[in-house]
C-alpha cells in the first residue's frame, strides 16, 4: 500500500524499483466499470492508508539503526499525510469519514496481523509488497471513480514514501545473512494470497464478487508486477 513512486527498471549494478505501469494499466481498463460508490472506495482506501501507515511505524520501531529509522520515518510520515488527504476529500465529498471506514476495519485489522512480519526484515518485505500491489490495484480501481477525483487519487497514491531505501535495506540484510533469503521468498509468497483477499473483497457487488473472466487479466498482471518486486530483491516468487 505502499504509496510508492516507481519508474526505473532494476539493474544488476544497484536494485532500482520496476515499473508498475503495465499493472496499472491493465486494471484501469478492467476496472472502470467495477469501481465501487465513492463513499466506498474512499472509505476502504482511507483505512487500507492506516494500516500501511502501522506497518511502516513497526519497520521503524523495530529498525536496527538510526540511518534506518530516519529514512523510514520520512515514509512513514508521508503514508500519515495520505490517509489525511483521503479523509479531506471525503469529507469536502459530504461523507463521514469514520463511518465510510468502519464497515473495513476488522477485515483490514485482521489482514495487518496476519501479514505484519515476525522480525524487521518480514516487516520490511511486507511494506514493501503488500503496499506495492494495494496501490497498484487501487490506482487501476480510481478510473471508475468521477475524472476529477480520480485524477486526485490517483497523483495521492504514487507519493513517494521511499520504496528503493525499503529495498536497499532489504538488499543490505540479505547480502549480509544470505539464508535470509529463502525465507523471505517463503514469506514473500504468503503475502500474495493475503493481500489478493483484500484486492477482491473491494470488487464484490451485492455481496458477490464479477465473474473470474471479467477480474482475471488485473490479478494475473498484479501478479506479474509482484513477481517483478520480488526479483528486484533477488528473491524467487
Amino acid at each position: 500500500m505502499s504509496f510508492f513512486r516507481r519508474g526505473r527498471r532494476a539493474r544488476a549494478s544497484a536494485p532500482h524499483i520496476t515499473p508498475r505501469s503495465e499493472a496499472i494499466a491493465v486494471a484501469r481498463v478492467e476496472l472502470a466499470e467495477l469501481t465501487p460508490p465513492t463513499k466506498v472506495y474512499l472509505g476502504q482506501l482511507a483505512y487500507l492508508a492506516l494500516i500501511l501507515f502501522e506497518n511502516l511505524s513497526r519497520a521503524v520501531i523495530l529498525a536496527p539503526t538510526t540511518e534506518a529509522k530516519t529514512t523510514l520515518s520520512r515514509a512513514t510520515a508521508e503514508m500519515l499525510h495520505a490517509h489525511e488527504a483521503l479523509v479531506s476529500e471525503m469529507r469536502a465529498a459530504g461523507i463521514d469519514p469514520v463511518a465510510a471506514m468502519e464497515p473495513f476495519r476488522l477485515e483490514l485489522d485482521d489482514f495487518r496481523r496476519r501479514t505484519q512480519g515476525a522480525d524487521w526484515p518480514e516487516t520490511l518485505v511486507t511494506c514493501y509488497l503488500t503496499g506495492g500491489f494495494l496501490t497498484d490495484f487501487f490506482t487501476g480501481l480510481a478510473a471508475g471513480l468521477p475524472s476529477a477525483l480520480s485524477q486526485r487519487v490517483s497523483l495521492l497514491l504514487d507519493i513517494d514514501t521511499g520504496q528503493q531505501a525499503l529495498v536497499e535495506q532489504l538488499r543490505s540484510s540479505i547480502e549480509a545473512s544470505p539464508r535470509l533469503a529463502s525465507r523471505l521468498a517463503m514469506w514473500g509468497r504468503r503475502l500474495v494470497g493475503d493481500t489478493m483477499l483484500v484486492a477482491r473483497s473491494s470488487l464484490a457487488i451485492g455481496g458477490q464478487l464479477p465473474g473470474e473472466e471479467r477480474i482475471e487479466p488485473v490479478f494475473t498482471e498484479l501478479i506479474s508486477a509482484h513477481t517483478r518486486r520480488m526479483d528486484v530483491l533477488g528473491l524467487t516468487a
